[in-house]
């Protein structure tokens, strides 16, 4: 019994030693849609998201991430530089939940625990599910059916970080979101008994989306070094 506790506590001892730096903060910038209504344009936020971002860091090279991300998400025809949208002049309005998890990936070391100013740029990936209202386009206008659906997708982001401040590590980042759906923007109804009336665009292409903007996370934790994979 007395080895069997001094290998648990040995156990716990090197997991403890190996413990990082946990940061928690915010996300604030914009989102904009790309599917079959509005802009074809990749980055051209234009409207508000807002959500909360976690970090573990793994190592000075990797960290485990999750994030929760609320946005209006709208398109306009007449934004677009496609003369067919102009014509048609359809809008869209709509909410969406986002809930990701995944790996970032630093092209530099960033360790947290040197007490220096510093900075790398970063790529994040994972899966992510998005929570959205369903709607379909009747005489041109938006009209919802009164449902919801979840989707999942692949978030890819790119972006650059750093600690300059104490705890604080302030980022600038710009991910795609590819949803495995074509129902988000309204061109696909999830009702099979309008869909085939009401169904319009590239019905092999599924919707995406976009997040651009800023973050602000505080560092807490303990200090080791960082463990050897």
């Amino acid at each position: 019994m007395r080895h069997l506790t001094l290998l648990i506590i040995s156990i716990l001892s090197i997991q403890f030693s190996q413990a990082q730096i946990h940061e928690i903060g915010g996300f604030a910038g914009g989102s904009n849609l790309i599917g079959d209504v509005g802009s074809t344009e990749y980055i051209a936020p234009n409207a508000p998201a807002l959500g909360l971002l976690y970090r573990w860091n793994r190592s000075s090279r990797y960290s485990w991430r999750a994030t929760i991300i609320y946005s209006d998400l709208k398109a306009y025809d007449s934004k677009s530089e496609d003369p067919r949208r102009i014509q048609r002049d359809y809008d869209f309005d709509s909410n969406l939940l986002e809930i990701s998890g995944g790996m970032e990936f630093t092209f530099l070391d960033f360790d947290l625990h040197s007490g220096k100013k510093i900075w790398t740029p970063f790529l994040y990936t994972g899966i992510s599910a998005v929570h959205y209202d369903n709607y379909y386009f009747l005489n041109g206008r938006q009209a919802s059916e009164g449902e919801s659906s979840w989707a999942f997708g692949i978030p890819m982001t790119i972006g650059v970080k750093a600690r300059i401040i104490g705890n604080f590590v302030v980022g600038a980042e710009v991910g795609a979101r590819y949803t495995f759906t074509d129902e988000i923007d309204g061109s696909m109804p999830s009702s099979d008994s309008i869909k085939e009336q009401y169904q319009f665009g590239n019905i092999n292409n599924n919707d995406w989306y976009m997040f651009t903007g800023l973050t602000l996370t505080y560092t807490f934790g303990q200090n080791p070094c960082y463990c050897v994979e």
